[in-house]
């Protein structure tokens, strides 16, 4: 009996591993639907009667046209998210494309709830991913070239630039339906109601006007 405690920690850390990523589907198929008459809610979506499943259901045509990159940061993401592509729903997966206009940015973001992995198509990419306050917030940084594939940690932040005087193209893979994308300037600097200035000039050791600068600006979101 001395060894229960031991078995009930055990569990509770397996457990907790478990539900770390979305969970396994219970089902074949669980296609996403806003028709609350006629769905079941399952891991955050209703589903439609599986009987009333058609192919095109698991089809996604959004990657056929490359984004508008006429915008400040010279980049557009077209997520393939469980809200653009139901078929997705409780399959722990999506997709995005990125398209990038010479010198084209990715900002520095986080999907806090999915690993990226990111497989360049076109064009030549400066990429990096900074590791957590553990590891003294070290930057994992590499070019990449046509053909070349680089993984981003779950919740890390990361960037993606277009190095190269030509178009790029990019696809990348993701461990959840729904990874969700959080953009850090945005949402630093960008957070509705806005976030103290107290509390920015602490953290970042910068003047109040600086402050007040970034808050003022105009905080574009290409996703």
């Amino acid at each position: 009996m001395k060894f229960l405690p031991v078995s009930f920690l055990i569990l509770a850390l397996a457990t907790a591993v478990a539900f770390a990523y979305d969970p396994s589907p219970l089902q074949d198929i669980c296609v996403a639907t806003n028709d609350l008459n006629s769905g079941v809610f399952v891991n955050g979506k209703f589903c439609k009667d599986p009987k009333q499943a058609t192919a095109d259901d698991f089809l996604f045509t959004g990657f056929r046209n490359p984004g508008n990159t006429s915008n400040p940061l010279g980049s557009k993401v077209t997520p393939a998210f469980v809200n653009q592509f139901p078929g997705l729903n409780t399959l722990g997966i999506s997709m995005a494309r990125i398209d990038f206009a010479p010198g084209g940015l990715n900002p520095p973001h986080t999907h806090p709830r999915g690993t990226e992995v990111l497989v360049v198509v076109e064009g030549t990419l400066l990429v990096g991913f900074v590791a957590s306050n553990q590891l003294n917030n070290t930057l994992f940084t590499k070019v990449l070239y046509k053909g070349d594939v680089f993984v981003f940690p779950i919740g890390l932040i990361h960037f993606q630039l277009n190095i190269g005087n030509t178009y790029a193209l990019a696809f990348a893979g993701l461990s959840s339906q729904n990874p969700g994308v959080i953009t850090i300037a945005n949402a630093v600097f960008g957070a509705k109601p806005p976030i103290s200035a107290d509390v920015l000039t602490k953290a970042f050791q910068v003047d109040k006007k600086v402050v007040d600068y970034l808050q003022a600006q105009f905080w574009y979101d290409n996703n």
